[in-house]
């Protein structure tokens, strides 16, 4: 194995916590009612004015361990932090969607980090979707920022002005607010900007640890520099919190290495090209889209051929194992006629499918490892 992190599988904590839970407990300390607060904030957060939540792209809970001669803020805050879970498949978009709604991934329909369009030939980019799909209709949980902004609760965005007009941004958070932010020292100045002006429940993001462990993996030199640089970052947010406001740090996945002898590429096997039709999602959870009446041979063939690697099963299969939460009919279509969700550290490519880049990456997420599904929630109050 390539990483000391623990690679043994888990299913989302929905009942006992995961990241569907922060926001609204986030909103139910500020005293909104109705919703739900398994994370018991309220309690942790008696008498809090504001709240901002900060979601660190990529830094699980297992990293932080890995990180922390670089991150004293955010190991300070580790201490007295607890580890949750994000939702299936450990993806940005998917949990994106789900930090804004509180909806699991079967319910909010962004199932993937691509899907293919049902009824269509075209495989759907969910950081670059737009309005095609209707993004209402793709995605049709209304996004709590926008159901507090229309009770009067005073909110800001705070992110990348590249995201503003995306379909995940608004069907995550909305857009609404939105402070255009590139890099960290223009989020904490955004952030101070929006507690200023009256918001009263700030969200921020920042992707820079995510995109160290894509291209050179956690651990490597250049992800401990973004993790210093997002360590400076938290630590500026804690000075800049007026009393009575709280600072939530959490995260949407981890990381693990994939090494290269552990990649099967499938465009490279024909058996596993054979009778599919489109390939979607991600090299550590892969949705196969087989042709009319091919459905069976591609599933024996795959795991044949790819079961040492991934538990591999038909949609229906897949939606029972109950990792997406509930799944109504019509979102079922996006789920691939065959799942392939990787163990340990393997992953797929599929260098035919996908840009190069891709094939690229060191560090991968998606699948169940524990190192990929266990993320922070960490709290700093000024009280």
């Amino acid at each position: 194995m390539s990483t000391a992190f623990p690679l043994d599988e888990m299913a989302p904590d929905y009942a006992g916590g995961w990241l569907g839970d922060v926001l609204p407990g986030a909103l139910t300390a500020l005293g909104v009612p109705g919703l739900v607060d398994p994370l018991d904030l309220a309690s942790w957060l008696p008498g809090v004015e504001r709240i901002v939540v900060l979601l660190l792209d990529g830094l699980g809970w297992h990293q932080l361990g890995l990180g922390r001669e670089q991150a004293p803020a955010l190991t300070a805050l580790a201490a007295t932090g607890r580890p949750i879970t994000c939702g299936f498949p450990s993806t940005t978009p998917t949990s994106l969607i789900s930090l804004g709604t509180g909806a699991k991934s079967g319910e909010h329909g962004v199932l993937a980090f691509t899907t293919l369009v049902p009824g269509t030939d075209e495989v759907l980019v969910h950081i670059t979707w737009r309005d095609d799909p209707d993004p209402v209709v793709w995605q049709p949980v209304t996004p709590l920022l926008d159901r507090v902004r229309s009770a009067g609760l005073g909110t800001a965005v705070v992110n990348s002005p590249l995201f503003e007009a995306t379909g995940l941004t608004r069907r995550s958070t909305g857009n609404l607010g939105y402070i255009g932010a590139t890099g960290a020292d223009e989020m904490v100045a955004g952030v101070a900007t929006a507690l200023r002006s009256g918001a009263r429940c700030v969200y921020a993001y920042l992707p820079d640890v995510d995109r160290a462990a894509h291209e050179h993996g956690a651990g490597s030199p250049e992800w401990r520099q973004a993790m210093s640089d997002v360590d400076k970052a938290v630590a500026r947010l804690q000075e800049e919190l007026p009393t009575g406001s709280a600072l939530i740090v959490t995260a949407d996945h981890g990381h693990l290495i994939s090494p290269w002898d552990r990649r099967i590429d499938l465009d490279s096997v024909p058996q596993l090209t054979t009778g599919v039709r489109a390939v979607a999602g991600e090299p550590r959870v892969r949705y196969l889209y087989t042709e009319p009446g091919a459905r069976a041979d591609v599933l024996a063939a795959w795991r044949d051929l790819a079961g040492h690697a991934a538990w591999i099963g038909v949609r229906e299969e897949a939606i029972a194992t109950g990792w997406y939460g509930p799944v109504p009919p019509s979102h079922a279509e996006r789920i691939g006629d065959i799942v392939v969700v990787c163990r340990e550290d393997w992953s797929i490519q599929a260098s035919a499918h996908e840009p190069a880049r891709v094939l690229e990456l060191v560090g991968l997420h998606g699948a169940r490892t524990r190192t990929e599904m266990e993320i922070p929630l960490l709290v700093h109050s000024t009280f």
